[in-house]
């Protein structure tokens, strides 16, 4: 068994938080058709907490909340110490989501937004992360930031997190910047950011057929937010809308860009 040690700057769970609990259900049988996702409850205090697997590995979560205004997905991403990052984020102009708290048998998180109001989930696990690998089909790939403002989200989550950054231009479609930690990429933060739409995380699944997901996508009652494209260097992506409401978006990557 491989040695699991702490990866801070990892993207490590993924979470869809709905409103209502019978949209819960809705996502699971979708995302189960679409993906090939499964879902166990897990027993959590006096309630649930119900796991996305995708084969024998637990992958995310789904997760009712009847405060929140909008379906969404939380991306949760690994930190050496919780606290210290969320003190980190309100001196830099961030804002707590969610106090840091324990979670049984699991380990520590806390959720902050960013000074754009992107909101992003700390966590340290007890036992480490799992090391990083090439994701099969329906597993995570990448994790991108859509904000207003890239300058001072670069500097933030530099502090808050201990990114580096490099730009690249992307002719038309203007500066994309790819964040990584330890000489290994992790996400991306782009202007790019529709009429309407809050800034966001953005997570990103592998599919091994763009075109034949988006299909079912469509099928099973999700929306198109992005149509599909091919970028060269980087592969044939889409962004969808699922029946909840949340936006994710999936990747048939070329060869050679391949994340973990």
């Amino acid at each position: 068994m491989t040695e699991r040690v702490p990866i801070p700057g990892k993207f490590v769970w993924f979470e869809l938080v709905t409103r209502d609990p019978r949209t819960k259900e809705r996502a699971q049988a979708f995302y189960g058709e679409v993906l090939g996702w499964k879902t166990t409850p897990f027993p959590m205090g006096s309630g649930s907490y119900d796991m996305i697997f995708l084969g024998d590995s637990m992958i995310g979560g789904y997760a009712p909340d009847a405060n929140c205004p909008r379906a969404h997905w939380t991306s949760y991403i690994s930190v050496a110490d919780v606290d210290g990052a969320v003190k980190t984020a309100l001196a830099n102009g961030g804002t707590i989501v969610t106090p840091a708290a324990d979670v049984p048998q699991a380990g520590r998180r806390a959720q902050i937004a960013d000074p754009q109001g992107a909101v992003l989930g700390l966590f340290k696990h007890v036992r480490g992360d799992e090391p990083d690998h090439e994701p099969p089909p329906g597993g995570w790939l990448w994790c991108e930031l859509h904000t207003p403002d890239p300058p001072q989200a670069l500097t933030f989550y530099s502090k808050v997190v201990g990114f580096q950054h490099r730009t690249m231009d992307m002719g038309p479609a203007g500066a994309y910047h790819i964040l990584s930690q330890s000489d290994r990429d992790r996400g991306g933060v782009t202007p790019h950011l529709p009429p309407g739409v809050p800034p966001h995380w953005l997570p990103y699944v592998f599919v091994t057929d763009t075109d034949a997901t988006m299909a079912r996508v469509q099928k099973l009652g999700g929306k198109i937010l992005m149509a599909l494209e091919t970028v060269p260097g980087v592969g044939r992506m889409g962004v969808f809308e699922d029946p909840t409401g949340a936006a994710l978006a999936m990747l048939t990557p070329a060869p050679s860009e391949k994340k973990r």
